[in-house]
């Protein structure tokens, strides 16, 4: 609050600025005024901290250093500070208010609104400006005056909220910071195969009572964030946008961690009504993939397939652009997932094709992948891939000759059309 404005002159370079009725007041008359309002303060503390305590029976009581009610304290000081202002001509109070930052910190860190705080400052500027119109009145000071005193009263209340708004903000972000971290601590946990490997599975829903110490950790650092234990879980991975990318909105219950370079989520109970379309909004120019749901000792094993999808997405071996299931592209993470054993077998298996050419070796393979996948003859096998029954009929004779028997064992069939689609996965084949 700035003291009531000094009367400027007017004149030919600027419009004329109202009076200030309250500079006006001869100084002895505001010296004498602000004399009687200090005598007034420590009475006029403790009556306004029993009018809040009587109007909000459910105010905690916060004692300072001195056992002194930090409500009192602050209460003494806003008047003390008010007062001083008036009789002064500085520009700015001289006095701290931290204590008001501190009554916002409470407010925040026990997790109320300022609404109430706001009310109880209300409350004592109310009932401060009854005893200030009480002396101005003795003193005769003109109630023109006292009107711009009690605006100045509701400009000082201004800072007093703004000062607790900082202090709220404060704890709020405070509190975040530290429901983030316990949130990752929980996550680590939750995602560490060796308590997987420990637990043996124990631990596997809110009614499970698992003995392992991991078991007991897990649930002692899901109740810290609020987090109850779910049956089953689902877990992602996510590739980031752009590197300022706020956080996706993925709604109360899910574990996000965004610390990460890539960072990840807990979706608990990913089949539930309504948690599949909540996530497709929420991944709305994400990217990324979500393990398959298992159950919650095994979020480690979702987590693993998550990864080697994403791992699949960057090498454009699966669709980008998206926050894929794993469980929609279980082919292309069964087949192309373990590269090394797949390239092996392919060799061994497709090792008749050497001595074709580059073009119709291609050619061969996807009519013995049309074929294997058929199980039709040549018509069926033509319409498949686009072309002549006859010209079908000529590679199936080829094919026959490269492979002999082993295209009618049942083992070397499997294994031919296993390499053949990992062959087709990688685009190495066209797609029929």
């Amino acid at each position: 609050m700035q003291p009531p404005p000094e009367a400027a002159p007017t004149g030919s370079h600027g419009p004329a600025q109202a009076r200030s009725a309250w500079r006006d007041v001869p100084p002895r008359q505001v010296r004498r005024f602000a004399a009687l309002a200090l005598e007034e303060v420590p009475a006029l503390a403790q009556d306004i901290l029993r009018e809040i305590r009587a109007e909000f029976p459910g105010l905690p009581v916060v004692l300072n250093d001195a056992g002194e009610p930090m409500a009192l304290v602050g209460i003494r000081r806003a008047l003390e500070g008010f007062v001083q202002q008036l009789a002064s001509q500085e520009g700015r109070p001289r006095y701290h208010l931290e204590v008001f930052q501190e009554f916002g910190r409470g407010e925040g860190l026990h997790g109320r609104s300022l609404d109430s705080l706001q009310a109880i400052y209300r409350l004592g500027v109310r009932l401060a400006w009854r005893r200030l119109a009480e002396i101005g009145q003795q003193l005769e000071i003109p109630p023109p005056a006292m009107y711009e005193l009690a605006e100045s009263g509701f400009e000082y209340l201004d800072g007093l909220v703004d000062q607790s708004v900082r202090g709220y903000a404060e704890a709020a972000a405070r509190e975040a910071g530290e429901r983030l971290r316990l949130q990752r601590k929980l996550m680590e946990l939750l995602l560490s195969e060796r308590r997987a490997e420990t637990t043996g599975g124990a631990v596997s829903g809110p009614s499970a009572t698992p003995g392992a110490p991991f078991g007991n950790a897990l649930g002692e650092r899901a109740a810290r964030v609020g987090w109850q234990l779910p049956e089953r879980v689902a877990v992602g991975v996510l590739l980031r946008p752009a590197p300022e990318a706020v956080a996706p909105a993925v709604g109360a219950g899910v574990l996000l961690d965004m610390e990460a370079e890539q960072p990840r989520m807990v979706v608990p109970d990913p089949d539930a009504a309504g948690r599949p379309e909540l996530l497709r909004r929420a991944m709305t120019g994400w990217s990324g993939a979500i393990g398959p749901p298992v159950p919650l000792a095994d979020a480690a094993k979702s987590l693993r397939w998550a990864e080697a999808a994403v791992r699949l997405m960057e090498r454009g071996l699966l669709p980008g652009g998206e926050v894929l299931h794993c469980t929609e592209h279980t082919e292309a993470l069964v087949l192309l997932q373990p590269e090394e054993l797949i390239e092996d077998l392919a060799r061994r298996c497709l090792a008749p094709l050497d001595h074709c050419g580059p073009a119709h070796g291609r050619r061969l393979a996807e009519t013995l992948l049309a074929w294997l996948e058929t199980r039709g003859g040549a018509p069926e096998v033509a319409a498949r891939l686009g072309v002549h029954p006859q010209t079908v009929r000529y590679r199936l004779r080829q094919i026959r000759e490269l492979w002999g028997d082993e295209v009618d064992d049942p083992d070397r069939r499997f294994e031919l059309e296993l390499v053949l689609r990992a062959r087709r996965l990688r685009g190495l084949l066209g797609r029929s």
